[in-house]
Order: structure tokens, then C-alpha cells, then sequence
């Protein structure tokens, strides 16, 4: 993860009136770090330990945030990001608008930009949302239903890619052969391909389907047990 190199004393004035913080002239220090650490995990970012180096998890928590607060998603503790995380308008990670112009009704929602689905029930309730990691190249914006596709069940407890992976609790939406499902995990160790942490960021990418948690997953194989909605936006 990029660290700040040096801050202009133009930059250094710059006060964060929330807390009456102002940040340094000098390069973020550990103390910065870990300070960050802290507050990128008081909202729900996940950073993990707070150790003071600005490693991989940090490196996506950062990118959860900026995706969260609408800033570029460099996952750089830069001026601007450290700025809006310390003032007292930071916005949450893992709570965040249903994007406007995603219709209305019982539903699934997709932000490609977000990396981030929401369960909606009809009357309009967020009943889940969580980070997700999807491939746009493959599965285009619009509108799906869940069901099967192409021939193909609609649902697959332990589905395979027809190698070393299951992807479980698979449930189609878009043909032929794209869906939600668990991260995968390996068919001879149970374990994950990668971590929960890295979902919501795109530093991974799928073969078409949304990755999500397990948890999630078992949510949506409940939610979109019938016909449901899939509404994928950019």
C-alpha cells in the first residue's frame, strides 16, 4: 500500500474541524496508522490488527471506505482519504444506500463500482448487504431473474467448476452459467480460495459470478429461493 510521502505545508494547514485534528507536514507515521486502523474498523471496514503497517487488509479496508464515500478507490491513505476518515461525516463500510434508480420491490441489487449487493424484501427493507467480487467484463448491467437457465438448475448446494473448486450454494441468475455463490473453496482442504476481506474491492476478480461470504451466500440461497430480481447496475 502506497504511504504518504511528504504533505505540503499547504496540505499540512488543512484541519480537520470535526475533531480539531490537523494532519502532519511530515510522512504518515505509525501512530497515523494505526489511528486510521482503528477508525476504518469502528466503521465496519474490516482493517484488521491494528499493528501500525499499512498492509493488504488495510490496503482494501481503506478501498471499502473510499468506495463507501464516494472517493477514488486507491486504497492510498492519502490526504483526502485520511482527511474524511477522521472527520466525523465518515460514512460506514458495511452500510450503505441502495443506489437510486435500482426500481423498486422485492429485489437483489449489484454495484459493480460499490463491489456490494443488497437483499430487499418488498416492502423495500435492507434485509442484507456485504461486499461482494464479480468480473463486469462478463456479467453486463441490466436487469435478471433468478431460476434456472440454459437447462441448468436454479440452485446447486455444491456446485464445481469441474476441477479442484466447489462454489456452494450456487444460485443462477444471468445464463448460462453465472451466479451467486460462496466464495470457493478447494475440494480438498475446504478452504477458501481467498479471504472474506477481500471482498468489496477488485483485487480479485471472478470468472463471471459474484463471489460473496458464506453467510451471505446462505442468505441469498434463502432470499432468491423463487423467482427474485436481479438488478445489476455499474
Amino acid at each position: 500500500m502506497r504511504i504518504l510521502p511528504k504533505l505540503g505545508l499547504a496540505t499540512a494547514a488543512m484541519t480537520v474541524a470535526a475533531l480539531g485534528a490537523t494532519l502532519p507536514a511530515d510522512a504518515i507515521t505509525v501512530s497515523q496508522v494505526k489511528a486510521a486502523q482503528t477508525r476504518l474498523n469502528r466503521l465496519g471496514c474490516a482493517s484488521g490488527p491494528v499493528d501500525g503497517r499499512a498492509g493488504a487488509m488495510t490496503q482494501a479496508a481503506t478501498v471499502r471506505f473510499q468506495s463507501a464515500n464516494v472517493l477514488s478507490q486507491t486504497g492510498s491513505l492519502n490526504s483526502t482519504t485520511y482527511a474524511r476518515l477522521m472527520a466525523s461525516t465518515a460514512k460506514r463500510c458495511d452500510v450503505r444506500p441502495v443506489p437510486r434508480r435500482s426500481g423498486t420491490g422485492r429485489r437483489i441489487v449489484i454495484s459493480q463500482t460499490q463491489n456490494w449487493v443488497w437483499l430487499i424484501d418488498a416492502r423495500g427493507k435492507v434485509v442484507r448487504q456485504g461486499g461482494i467480487i464479480d468480473n463486469p467484463a462478463y456479467l453486463r448491467a441490466g436487469t435478471y431473474t433468478s431460476g434456472a437457465k440454459c437447462g441448468r438448475a436454479a440452485r446447486v448446494l455444491r456446485n464445481t467448476d469441474g476441477g479442484r473448486l466447489y462454489l456452494n450454494r450456487f444460485v443462477r441468475f444471468a445464463p448460462c452459467g453465472i451466479g451467486f455463490h460462496q466464495i470457493p473453496t478447494y475440494k480438498s482442504t475446504g478452504a477458501q480460495i481467498h479471504a472474506d476481506w477481500l471482498l468489496g474491492t477488485n483485487y480479485r476478480a471472478s470468472h463471471g459470478c459474484i463471489r460473496v461470504s458464506a453467510s451471505m451466500a446462505s442468505a441469498i440461497w434463502t432470499f432468491a429461493a423463487g423467482a427474485t430480481r436481479v438488478v445489476v447496475m455499474r
